[in-house]
């Protein structure tokens, strides 16, 4: 299959918005999609951040695996006191409070707290939900959100409240996915711009995965009886009972794929989580 890269220009820029700005924060809020907490970190902001203090946030855990999620929580408490790792969906806004107070329970010890708010940047890929994490935070539209990767490309200060402020940065990808299993996960789950993916190959990913370990899922939202091994079979069932023709009733594979990835990013396949603490191998590799 073909190597997936993407590192636009702007991000280039964001390395050096992080690292000049970088000692005008006290703390740093990591952004990560809780299905794939390893996929969604960058190497790169370790590299950039350093030892500084750090909540890590897995988002959209409404759209991941409850179990799973728990025990991603108490990996990175292993890790030391200067990580804060919490669960929280920027959606339906649950557990968001857990992000400025684990802040400022990260600087609890400093002179300064009583005279001047905390302020954290907040890093992360692409379409993790960073935009949409803030706006929830600030009670109101404060960044811009959409569901492409790549969307904010400027740093921004926001005053979230008195006590409280963010930076917030454009999303950076690194240049190279020296593990080709991380790209297929993160385009799957939408942090890749979709125009320069071959999709029929990402989602025979996702059907395999889906198919492996969630086969009553696809059952059940696509109505079929029975699972083919065979994805293209499968894709071919789907786009029969979702509709997905052209004329003369033939198949429309681009309708039935896009259809499929859109209910698997969406959770209407129901929650999943693509990795587990102490994986040795992906299951895309």
């Amino acid at each position: 299959m073909k190597p997936i890269q993407w590192y636009p220009g702007h991000m280039v820029k964001t390395r050096r918005l992080i690292t000049e700005n970088l000692k005008k924060v006290d703390v740093i809020i990591e952004i990560l999609d809780a299905r794939i907490p390893v996929s969604s970190s960058n190497p790169v902001i370790d590299e950039l951040t350093g030892d500084k203090p750090r909540v890590v946030v897995l988002n959209k855990a409404d759209l991941a695996d409850q179990n799973i999620t728990e025990l991603w929580k108490k990996y990175y408490k292993t890790l030391g006191k200067n990580r804060l790792p919490v669960a929280v969906s920027s959606i339906t806004k649950e557990n968001l409070g857990s992000i400025v107070n684990g802040c400022k329970s990260l600087c609890s010890g400093a002179k300064w707290l009583s005279r001047r708010p905390v302020r954290a940047m907040i890093v992360g890929i692409p379409n993790v939900g960073k935009s949409t994490v803030i706006n929830a935070l600030a009670g109101k539209k404060k960044a811009a959100v959409g569901n492409k990767p790549g969307l904010t490309k400027e740093m921004q200060r926001l005053n979230i409240s008195d006590s409280f402020q963010i930076y917030d940065t454009p999303g950076i990808l690194w240049p190279k996915f020296e593990d080709q299993d991380i790209g297929y996960k993160l385009a799957l789950l939408g942090s890749i711009k979709d125009s320069i993916l071959i999709l029929d190959e990402i989602s025979i990913k996702g059907l395999e995965f889906m198919v492996q370990y969630y086969p009553e899922r696809i059952k059940k939202r696509y109505n079929v009886d029975e699972v083919p091994e065979d994805t293209t079979e499968l894709i071919e069932l789907i786009g029969k009972r979702r509709g997905c023709l052209i004329s003369g009733g033939a198949i429309d594979y681009e309708k039935a794929i896009n259809l499929f990835l859109l209910d698997l990013r969406s959770g209407k396949l129901g929650r999943f989580s693509l990795e587990t603490p102490g994986e040795k191998s992906g299951f895309f590799s």
